[in-house]
């Protein structure tokens, strides 16, 4: 069995270099946020997402205050959250800038559609949610965004996952009994 080391003689302080290897043991579904409307379409890979409520139906996004899609997501006041199939890693490098090919953020490379509350929703996407924005706080260097969930779809494929710097998929451990 692995030990985790302890630094001695440092109490209550974490650098974000300690804090971000750290975070790189947790996995993560991975989403594409997007928005449109009169601040314009913006769209950002993020992995930051979670549940909030089922009643009623919240999710929580956090966005780096730095990215534009931070004051178009407020401005326009919804977004979508596309939670990527395993099949859509190129989705992800797409709309977290860094593409293996072709021009960072762009929507023609994949098949988008407008939702029925007008956010643009990735076919093929594990699962979809349309949010209206409900609260917003601010917490370090990143803007949390609480969407009332105004329309959820689940499509039929696995989820791409992203954990330590790489992307992968869903594998059971044990099949079970039948």
């Amino acid at each position: 069995m692995n030990a985790i080391h302890h630094p001695k003689g440092r109490k209550g302080h974490v650098t974000s270099g300690e804090f971000t290897r750290a975070m790189g043991a947790a996995a993560t579904g991975v989403t594409v946020v997007t928005t449109e409307g009169v601040a314009g379409r913006y769209g950002l890979t993020v992995s930051a997402i979670a549940s909030v409520s089922a009643e009623p139906p919240l999710l929580l996004v956090c966005v780096n205050r730095r990215n534009p899609c931070v004051a178009a997501m407020t401005q326009n006041g919804r977004f979508a959250v596309n939670i990527l199939s395993e099949t859509q890693e190129d989705v992800a490098r797409i709309f977290s800038g860094k593409p293996v090919s072709g021009e960072a953020y762009d929507f023609t490379r994949h098949g988008w559609e407008l939702g029925e509350h007008g956010m643009p929703l990735l076919t093929d996407a594990a699962a979809h949610f349309e949010c209206e924005v409900d609260t917003i706080h601010d917490a370090g260097t990143h803007r949390i965004f609480i969407g009332r969930v105004i329309a959820a779809l689940r499509g039929e494929t696995p989820p791409l996952l992203y954990s330590n710097r790489s992307y992968g998929r869903l594998s059971p451990l044990d099949e079970g009994p039948e």
